[in-house]
């Protein structure tokens, strides 16, 4: 009874059954294996790749290191308006020339710039930064070479130089100063939309561009400009001295190609930034000192400026005056 109750075995696998289980066991490690492995070369190289990247973005490169151990022509880029939040800031520009300046291979500084001008606060700021570094490494000339264009605020920094360079068709000059805007008084009437505009000071919507224009606010904004105007002319006479041929058209604000202003003493000769480190200052080699924002930079000083227009409001609408 004990024997015909006892549960039955099963039946042992043959021995072809055994091994095919084995080898199709066997086939799914070796693929996870495999799979791990080709995981692992994926992610070291997507590792690599992003290191690389941020090696070069976060400025580890040594390259002007290795380039500044012999005698060096220094570059200086200008580009874009000169405004304090771009590239082409008092604090960005001045920063590069004095780097440029302090190292002991520097045999001359050229700047070369490509603007068409922007802040006046601005660009007499670089303006000055470039006559202090003159008048403290006397031996180190210090050169702009002008490339497309070199209007209004940006000939306003390039007259600091000892020497301005331009292509034959380089734009140079806009000795002047301009506020814009625009009134929509007109449209406003038109449509049917009342313009609720409360102050404390009665010049405090100055220039509002969805009021009458004021006559009294209109003539104070003429005088302002004047006397920027006036600035920009003695800056000009100061830089350039008895080499400016000046006419009615001087300061008017109109520009000329590169060839007409080395004829009026806007410029001295023709030349690119090449020619300038070559057969000027003698000293072939170019290292570029212009600093380059790195990731964290652009990104801090894009998330403040952000910020700060959100936060900030008060007067953002009111005109500025512009070297443009």
């Amino acid at each position: 009874m004990a024997e015909s109750e006892a549960p039955a075995r099963a039946p042992e696998a043959e021995p072809w059954e055994r091994e095919a289980l084995r080898k199709l066991a066997q086939s799914a490690l070796d693929e996870q294996r495999r799979a791990r492995r080709w995981g692992i070369v994926f992610k070291s190289l997507g590792f690599g790749y992003l290191f690389i990247v941020l090696f070069l973005a976060l400025g580890w490169v040594g390259q002007r290191e290795a380039a500044r151990s012999g005698k060096h022509t220094a570059l200086v880029q200008l580009n874009g308006v000169i405004d304090a939040e771009g590239s082409a800031s008092a604090e960005v520009v001045s920063a590069g020339l004095k780097e440029a300046f302090e190292d002991k291979n520097t045999e001359g500084v050229v700047m070369r710039i490509n603007s068409p001008g922007g802040s006046p606060v601005q660009s007499d700021s670089i303006n000055a930064e470039m006559r202090r570094l003159r008048g403290k490494y006397p031996a180190v000339p210090l050169y702009v070479v002008v490339d497309v264009i070199c209007a209004s605020g940006g000939y306003y920094v390039a007259v600091a130089a000892d020497k301005i360079f331009v292509s034959k068709g380089s734009l140079v000059g806009s000795i002047g100063v301009l506020m814009d805007g625009f009134g929509f008084t007109g449209a406003m009437e038109k449509l049917g939309v009342e313009r609720r505009l409360l102050t404390a000071g009665a010049n405090k919507g100055f220039l509002d561009p969805f009021s009458p224009l004021n006559a009294q606010q209109r003539a104070h904004a003429e005088r302002m400009l004047g006397e920027i105007h006036q600035q920009f002319i003695e800056a000009v006479r100061s830089g350039r001295g008895e080499r400016l041929k000046e006419t009615p058209d001087t300061f008017s604000g109109l520009i000329w190609t590169g060839e007409r202003s080395v004829e009026m003493g806007l410029a001295d000769a023709i030349g690119d930034a090449a020619y300038v480190a070559r057969e000027v200052i003698k000293a072939e080699n170019i290292v570029d000192f212009t600093p380059r924002e790195n990731l964290a930079e652009r990104f801090a000083k894009r998330f403040g400026a952000a910020m700060a227009r959100a936060l900030v409001t008060v007067g953002a609408s009111e005109p500025r005056a512009q070297l443009r």
